[in-house]
């Protein structure tokens, strides 16, 4: 699904939207530091399950900081180059044409200094779940600041067209340092909308829309 938003043109949107390089790994852990190299992916590395069932487990992320501690992770599983980003995640919900942002608590950044000591793989519970919300945090401005709107719509609108999906979210970080250089980090179809500020209103409204098209489209009689 991020392949999506590799191949869209979100020029002139008052921003520029790109993922982070990945790769799948579905074989022997022991092979992962060779795919690892073969694919240039640079260290530290968030590893996230490949399959998502809806339990705790497949809601965890691992930082792997170092080569060897590679081997220690268990596929199937995305493994994607770490960008220091504030610690906060831009949560993107998406219901047909309205698009609700939320902001949530994420992983820290990660100095040089700290790459140089740190070693092996650190296990993270549940980022960016709705009790991580950072949207009552007194953040740095340069942090905050949600993504432009324009920027949204453009990017909620093709990937509507890509994906034939209405109702999905988008994980969005801002490169750290940056303004206006974001990436989108995961996609999921048909999200916990319960999570979602002012859902019941955004959903309803959505049902009636396609009632609404629903009869428009019937032949008169």
């Amino acid at each position: 699904m991020l392949q999506g938003v590799a191949d869209l043109n979100l020029s002139d949107c008052h921003g520029r939207v790109v993922v982070p390089k990945q790769l799948i790994v579905t074989k022997d852990p022991l092979s992962i530091p060779n795919e690892v190299d073969k694919a240039g992916l640079k260290l530290p590395l968030v590893a996230k399950p490949l399959l998502v069932d809806g339990s705790a487990k497949s809601h965890e992320l691992f930082l792997a900081y170092d080569q060897c501690s590679l081997s220690e992770l268990e596929p199937p599983l995305v493994l994607q180059e770490f960008v220091n980003h504030g610690g906060v995640l831009f949560k993107v919900y998406i219901v047909g044409e309205a698009i609700k942002v939320v902001r949530r608590f994420s992983l820290p950044n990660i100095s040089k200094r700290e790459l140089e000591k740190l070693a092996g793989v650190f296990r993270f519970p549940r980022v960016s779940c709705a009790a991580a919300s950072a949207d009552d945090a007194d953040l740095d401005p340069s942090i905050a600041e949600l993504p432009e709107r324009p920027l949204l719509e453009n990017l909620a609108r093709q990937l509507r067209q890509r994906l034939g999906l209405r109702l999905f979210n988008v994980d969005m970080i801002r490169e750290h340092g940056t303004k206006d250089v974001f990436y989108v980090i995961d996609i999921n179809y048909f999200p916990g909308y319960g999570k979602m500020p002012d859902y019941e209103h955004i959903f309803t409204d959505f049902l009636l829309s396609l009632v609404q098209s629903k009869h428009k489209k019937r032949p008169a009689t």
